[in-house]
């Protein structure tokens, strides 16, 4: 029960609203709030001295702006009576509560009124109030829990629709006026993306890049949508406040959301209570192809990540990164291979050798000159691009396997074949069982042909499990769908090798002697399944 207020209390109402606690009614509004507060103190014939008012902010923690505030103020003598339209007002969190109530109020001498809970600190009446209150407490705690858990649920199901949920829209985005779960592309921001990555792919450090646009006046992400909206905030404002960083540039060249592709749920609060969040590993996390216009291709962001992964970067004093810079291993140990100068008659060589074998840790030197090397794999190119543009292969020969499919009949065929045979070893295991009931068998042969018979099933089940997958990417294949085909072809008159070309195509050049090299192809794999395809189709055609 609620005693009388007395003019000795310097009464203070605290009022707070949080969308995340499911204060969605309007009994829950700031407005209400104060109305509810204002009408009992005046009834009583007292005043109000302070408003203190979190709007905004959840209750399952007690670091708000204005409840600190108030607690400075009891602190210095100013308040000694809190006034509150009811307990969840105050906080939702249930040890916090039951600490201010039961120890931190009373050893101030501060008052606490919850007016539609009937709750009074200051009186002793109604002894059912130190049952009440801690069950009242918990059941608000349960309900900010079960509120936080429905809306978590609401915002990953809007990721797996891929729709964006973030506050503010990714740099060169902005969020459509139609629609703010959905990206457009900001044309302004979006150049100095496809800048950051042009010049990554020339070789450009991140530190580099940092310093070029800096230099060049290029706002941040963060100066350029304060710029745009002066509430834009985010968690990068103190690194790079004084200008671009190297983080903040390796951010924009690893978000994959600049292929079109919606990724989120990278991080996750640890709990309803605890603001702290916590990483969560990439394969975990929610990715939604085509819900947004590309900034950059998908190809050239791929090629970003492997220059990454080879740390191919341009020398202090360069302006351009070396044509094979990355891609040069040892035959023997793996390593890296060192491009390296030496000076004859005046004139300067450049050739490549063992990391290893430089760091004195064995292995030889596998010395190969440069001029040798790029001309080896000039000429492999060129070999393969020649190939590839062939007019039976290109334009004839996978226009007409895609429209007659005669591999994947080939493959249907074998198949077939396949589940045939291991139904007939199911039927021949079945009877294994009743030829040892009639004794036709001993339980030795039983056991023999049984594991012999599952052997040839499991054998057979892989192996069309194999044909299956070959048979799904088979059906896929058309010129369109290859567009790795259209980036060598676009090289077919090139005359000199450059690292952007290199790396598109090339994993790896292995040197195993000057006389023996190893060109492994990023496509290899594919590029071999399309001629086999075409080799089955042209076999098929001529029987």
């Amino acid at each position: 029960m609620i005693g009388k207020l007395t003019k000795n209390d310097k009464i203070a109402g605290y009022f707070r609203l949080s969308r995340e606690d499911g204060d969605k009614l309007e009994s829950d509004s700031i407005t209400n709030q104060k109305l509810i507060i204002s009408e009992f103190v005046s009834k009583e014939g007292n005043t109000v001295i302070g408003d203190y008012i979190d709007d905004g902010y959840s209750g399952t923690d007690f670091d708000r702006p204005d409840f600190i505030r108030l607690m400075t103020d009891i602190n210095a003598g100013l308040i000694n009576c809190i006034i509150v339209k009811d307990l969840s007002r105050l906080g939702r969190n249930y040890i916090e509560m039951g600490r201010y109530i039961s120890r931190i109020f009373p050893s101030l001498g501060v008052r606490l009124i919850a007016i539609n809970d009937n709750y009074d600190s200051f009186s002793d009446e109604d002894a059912s109030n130190q049952i009440i209150v801690p069950f009242k407490n918990l059941i608000n705690d349960a309900y900010c829990r079960d509120i936080s858990i429905k809306i978590r649920s609401q915002l990953d199901i809007k990721r797996k629709n891929g729709q964006f949920i973030g506050s503010f829209a990714t740099f060169g985005y902005k969020k459509d006026d139609g629609n703010h779960n959905h990206l457009v592309i900001d044309e302004t921001a979006a150049e100095i993306v496809q800048l950051i990555f042009n010049m990554k792919l020339d070789g450009f450090s991140s530190l580099r890049i940092s310093k070029k646009l800096n230099e060049m006046g290029v706002p941040t992400p963060l100066e350029y949508k304060r710029s745009l909206d002066s509430n834009y905030n985010n968690g990068f404002k103190a690194k790079y406040k004084g200008g671009w960083g190297v983080s903040s540039v390796d951010m924009i060249l690893k978000n994959e959301i600049y292929t079109g592709v919606m990724v989120q749920g990278k991080r996750r609060k640890i709990n309803y209570k605890i603001k702290q969040s916590i990483n969560i590993k990439e394969e975990d996390w929610i990715k939604v192809a085509d819900t947004h216009d590309a900034i950059i291709p998908t190809e050239i962001f791929e090629l970003v990540k492997k220059l990454y992964a080879n740390d191919i970067r341009t020398a202090p004093d360069m302006n351009h990164v070396y044509a094979l810079s990355g891609l040069v291993k040892c035959g023997d140990c793996g390593c890296n291979m060192i491009r390296r100068s030496t000076t004859k008659k005046n004139k300067k060589y450049y050739y490549y050798h063992c990391k290893t074998y430089k760091n004195g840790e064995g292995c030889t030197s596998h010395n190969i000159n440069e001029k040798v090397l790029i001309n080896a794999v000039m000429d492999n190119l060129q070999n393969l691009i020649e190939m590839l543009s062939s007019t039976e292969v290109i334009n004839q020969r996978i226009d007409n396997i895609s429209n007659d499919r005669i591999s994947i009949k080939l493959i249907e065929n074998q198949i077939r074949g396949q589940r045939q045979e291991v139904e007939r070893y199911r039927t021949l295991k079945a009877k294994l069982y009743q030829d040892m009931c009639d004794d036709i068998i001993t339980k030795d042969e039983f056991r023999d042909l049984n594991n012999n018979f599952s052997d040839k099933i499991h054998a057979l089940e892989d192996a069309i499990s194999s044909n299956e997958k070959r048979k799904e990417k088979i059906a896929s294949i058309n010129i369109d769908s290859v567009p790795w085909i259209k980036s060598l072809l676009e090289y077919k008159k090139i005359e000199s090798l450059d690292n952007r070309i290199a790396v598109s195509v090339i994993d790896s050049v292995v040197v195993y002697d000057k006389d023996k090299i190893e060109i492994n192809y990023t496509y290899a794999e594919e590029f071999k399944e399309i001629l086999s395809i075409i080799n089955e189709g042209r076999k098929e055609s001529i029987a």
